[in-house]
């Protein structure tokens, strides 16, 4: 109860702040009137969804994740607009105390607060208050196709232009709009390509967030066929369930799930792709993660057949377990396949100018190809949302990887 009192006092003291930006800027009152029902109504609703609201576990659910949406827009927007005026204020408060001291009159008062003042930091403050609002309405389906073309000098002849398509960090409990999904779909097919694998995280929670949109999921095709791993949200770790069986149940109908939908998953497994006398390597290791992630990921297990010379492409969920494990094992994995970061579903991106996130701060490899002693990995920033609904800057992806012989590019 006093972190939701604390909480309510210190929205309340950024809007009052904001409200004397408004009254400077604008001659309405119907604007403040606006302004202040605006910003209960967010308050209202986001301590009703985290008070009262459905509690299916430890992951937002839809509603929480809009409420969560709307409160950190009319956040940003105060917690902005107050930097500027607070800088004034303390402006206003030395002038005020020079003219106590040393002016004439001696008296202690403040000069009115300036116009175009309230008018550039409201207008600053717009600016990241619109954009995660376009971020919830349009960017989390932004779908963008993002295309690389890998070199190796020892692929095998065969595969040179073998194309392969990478989705990541479905989330279908976040989805709400089936055209857009659809869309998405439809734009995965268009692709053509070789291989389609897809590396982790299916559902927030549970596996039956992805009935609606198995139908859609089935119809992604490929002609060397699907491929997937599991990643940390897929093994119902964040539900308070309510007894070790249902979990257990949860995650065995999320394996049938993808098998009915034509997914081959690999648990610490591989596979070798053919083509007339050569083949690759295609490893599947189960979630590793750095930290208090769930550790399944088993390198040794899932590589058993796999000779050492053999072209090797690991699925693996966290881009975390390709720097603390895969770079040193004893095996050389020429391409790993990640998602995980989302990118944090926010951030800068100018090809070739800017490529900046808050992800980075968390994760060496967060978004787009790197490279690190001869091993090359994929950090895909994902194809749906989890907490915020929505997306800024950093779009939805489908990575679309064509392979390369050097000697024969």
């Amino acid at each position: 109860m006093l972190r939701w009192i604390v909480f309510v006092v210190i929205y309340i003291v950024l809007g009052i702040y904001t409200l004397q930006a408004l009254r400077t800027a604008s001659r309405f009152p119907w604007v403040y009137y606006m302004y202040m029902l605006l910003s209960f109504l967010v308050l209202g609703n986001f301590m009703y969804q985290f008070t009262w609201g459905d509690n299916e576990g430890r992951v937002l659910s839809i509603a929480k994740s809009y409420a969560f949406g709307l409160l950190l827009a009319m956040l940003t927007f105060k917690i902005i607009t107050m930097v500027f005026l607070f800088s004034e204020d303390m402006f206003r408060f030395l002038t005020a105390t020079y003219h106590k001291i040393f002016g004439k009159s001696k008296e202690f008062s403040f000069p009115e607060r300036r116009r175009i003042l309230s008018l550039i930091a409201m207008g600053i403050a717009a600016l990241p208050f619109s954009a995660l609002l376009y971020g919830m309405y349009k960017g989390k389906y932004n779908f963008k196709v993002l295309k690389y073309e890998l070199e190796f000098d020892d692929l095998p002849p065969a595969f040179n232009g073998y194309q392969i398509t990478q989705i990541s960090d479905i989330h279908s409990g976040s989805f709400d709009d089936r055209e857009k999904i659809a869309y998405a779909i439809d734009l995965i097919n268009e692709q053509k390509s070789d291989l389609l694998v897809f590396t982790g995280d299916m559902v927030n929670n549970k596996a039956e967030e992805m009935f609606p949109w198995k139908d859609l999921f089935a119809s992604l095709e490929a002609k060397d066929g699907k491929y997937s791993v599991l990643g940390n949200h897929d093994y119902g770790d964040y539900v308070n369930w309510e007894t070790d069986a249902a979990k257990k149940e949860n995650l065995e109908a999320l394996k049938a799930l993808q098998k009915d939908m034509g997914f081959n998953l690999l648990l610490n497994e591989s596979r070798y792709l053919q083509k007339g006398d050569d083949k690759i390597a295609l490893i599947g290791v189960e979630n590793w993660g750095r930290g208090g992630f769930k550790k399944a990921g088993d390198l040794g297990k899932a590589t058993a057949e796999i000779g050492n010379n053999d072209f090797k492409i690991l699925m693996s969920h966290d881009p975390s377990h390709w720097e603390d494990v895969v770079l040193h094992d004893k095996l050389h994995y020429h391409l790993t396949l990640s998602g995980h970061t989302h990118g944090m579903q926010f951030g800068i991106e100018i090809p070739g100018w800017v490529k900046w996130s808050p992800a980075k701060w968390r994760y060496k490899y967060w978004a787009g190809v790197y490279e690190e002693m001869g091993q090359l990995i994929n950090v895909n920033r994902g194809f749906g949302f989890l907490g915020y609904p929505g997306r800024v800057g950093i779009w939805p992806e489908v990575t679309v990887i064509t392979l390369k012989k050097k000697s024969l590019s």
